[in-house]
């Protein structure tokens, strides 16, 4: 039986809201606010020794270009595909604005997604009060301090995600107030952020979705005209949003190959095992690491149906006891609704390292931590004392672990050495990881170690073009150049269509046979190709004009027959 429209849900019961009156909300106000600014603090000092690190990974490619510095570039930003590295225009809009106030500088970024982050906490506050949910602030801290939320906010490419579940908690609030009061301009502005969030990242596009589970859970029913029709909009927008960036992710950023080749029943055990594998992560915070290994989607082993069996009974489990509480059921589809973009059924760039990332449950978070928040929150209001007593122990030991996790993660970020060698360290079988730490090794003098994470990549990845060719450089300038020639003639066997990877190949093979005996020939053929895929390369062409003297001297050198 439905839970009755007048029974009090466990989730919901706030007697500060029955009366509240001007005094008490200016006094709970001025509270608010103090407990923001302490958690601003305490946040701060949480991530401070990630906001003087580096740029990591992908962020310099986030970070607005010179070029783009600039009106003209800002129109560019709204109207140009391939002008940013994701179009996400009011993310880069963002981007735009802080380039233009402080450059490069590391620090302003990192700024800007702790602030943003801190934000979002409060709106989550802000989110629980006004949907009577206890524990509200003490899941806006849990979330603030939460070891998962670290590579969202110490990661600078991810303002995406941090800006982001701004305008989505934003436009929640807008709504919730347009379904009081159900004021067109209170729609409007409900929709018109809902869209500011969908152009800063689409993973917002489950808030629909989670408004009609919110309305389920407050009232145990969704009506047609009150509840779906007002948002059916919403939804389109959503759905023309994601269709869109999956069209993005896969013909413009190269979310195509092996990787992605799963049928229907793989994908939907690779969903059950995500959405366990965040849970897992969630409540037991350990060994996060930047990029976790690369599942195998195996259909024929049993065990991997145990997540979706697991998952099937925990949601039966709580539908069952509909009639006393809705809460557990509302949080665990909130929680899978918004891992959705995640689960598999969609294909994005990321799968190719990994099937999972910390990044990717930062919205969805909110499903465990607000109602484990509110159990907190209701057991300590109706213990004793003494139990009242333990339990506040019990949540400040909580926070600290949580903040203490947190510093410790964020130290992983504050440079991309200490981030790819950490992720080594958690994940040998990493071969991105390799990849891009041999790639910053380049530009050093451990030529050694750089060979090393090169040769990690091929045993890892034996087909991988990149490694190939960044192997070939690494040993042509170690001066063992015979080694690297079978390394560019793979490079360019893996990757014939990358004009970058075969032209400079060809040029490195050229020069290396040039010096070997009996294969002039051979390299001034590498070395023709070179200059015509690279017309302008004065390196090609002088090597060329080298090779070409160098077998004119030879013929001329020939005895007669």
């Amino acid at each position: 039986m439905a839970e009755s429209q007048h029974m009090p849900n466990a989730l919901a019961i706030d007697p500060q809201r029955s009366t509240p009156g001007p005094a008490r909300s200016s006094a709970r106000s001025s509270a608010d606010a103090w407990r923001g600014l302490l958690l601003l603090g305490l946040t701060l000092a949480v991530y401070w020794p990630a906001l003087l690190g580096d740029y990591v990974w992908d962020d310099d490619a986030h970070i607005t270009k010179a070029a783009l510095r600039s009106l003209d570039g800002l129109h560019r930003i709204w109207t140009e595909l391939g002008a940013t590295q994701q179009y996400y225009p009011l993310l880069h809009s963002a981007f735009w604005i802080e380039a233009r106030l402080w450059g490069d500088a590391v620090l302003g970024y990192h700024l800007v997604n702790v602030v943003l982050h801190v934000i979002a906490a409060c709106l989550v506050v802000t989110l629980c009060q006004r949907l009577a949910i206890k524990g509200a602030w003490l899941a806006g801290t849990i979330f603030a301090l939460h070891p998962i939320n670290v590579e969202s906010v110490a990661w600078i490419s991810e303002q995406k995600n941090t800006l982001s579940l701004v305008f989505y908690l934003l436009a929640a609030i807008a709504y919730l107030r347009f379904d009081d009061a159900r004021k067109p301009r209170g729609y409007a502005i409900a929709i018109a952020l809902f869209a500011c969030a969908l152009m800063t990242k689409t993973v917002t596009a489950s808030l629909p979705a989670a408004l009609l589970v919110v309305f389920w859970w407050k009232r145990g029913r969704i009506e047609w005209r009150r509840d779906v029709v007002p948002l059916l909009p919403w939804f389109a927008m959503a759905a023309a949003s994601g269709l869109f960036t999956a069209w993005v992710e896969r013909h413009l950023i190269g979310a195509a190959g092996t990787e992605y080749n799963l049928d229907v029943l793989q994908r939907v055990l690779l969903a059950g095992r995500v959405i366990c594998f965040y849970l897992g992560k969630i409540v037991w915070p350990t060994n996060l690491i930047f990029t976790y290994p690369h599942w195998t989607v195996d259909a024929s082993a049993i065990w991997q149906y145990d997540f979706d069996l697991a998952l099937i009974a925990l949601a039966f489990a709580f539908w069952s006891i509909r009639s006393r509480t809705r809460a557990p059921l509302a949080a665990l589809l909130f929680f899978g609704g918004s891992l959705f973009p995640v689960l598999g059924f969609l294909d994005i760039y990321p799968f190719r390292y990994s099937y999972v990332a910390d990044h990717f449950a930062y919205l969805a978070s909110l499903g465990v931590i607000v109602p484990v928040s509110a159990g907190l929150a209701i057991a300590h209001e109706r213990a004793g004392a003494a139990v009242q007593s333990a339990v506040r122990i019990a949540i400040g030991v909580l926070l600290l672990v949580l903040a203490g996790l947190s510093s410790l993660q964020s130290r992983m970020y504050s440079d991309p050495i200490t981030l790819y060698r950490t992720t080594i360290a958690r994940n040998p079988d990493s071969w991105m990881a390799h990849q891009n730490l041999g790639r910053i090794l380049s530009r050093t003098t451990h030529r050694a170690e750089e060979i090393a994470e090169y040769e990690a990549v091929l045993r890892l990845k034996p087909e991988h073009a990149r490694a190939h060719y960044s192997l070939g450089v690494a040993l042509f300038l170690s001066g063992r150049g015979p080694e690297a020639v079978d390394h560019f003639e793979k490079a360019m066997k893996f990757e014939p269509n990358n004009p970058l990877i075969t032209g400079y190949s060809h040029y490195f093979l050229g020069v290396i046979l040039t010096e070997m005996p009996g294969r002039l020939d051979e390299a001034i053929s590498n070395l023709e190709i070179a200059v015509r895929m690279r017309p302008n390369d004065t390196e090609s062409r002088g090597a060329l004009d080298s090779a070409l003297r160098a077998r004119s001297t030879a013929l001329t050198r020939k005895p007669p027959d």
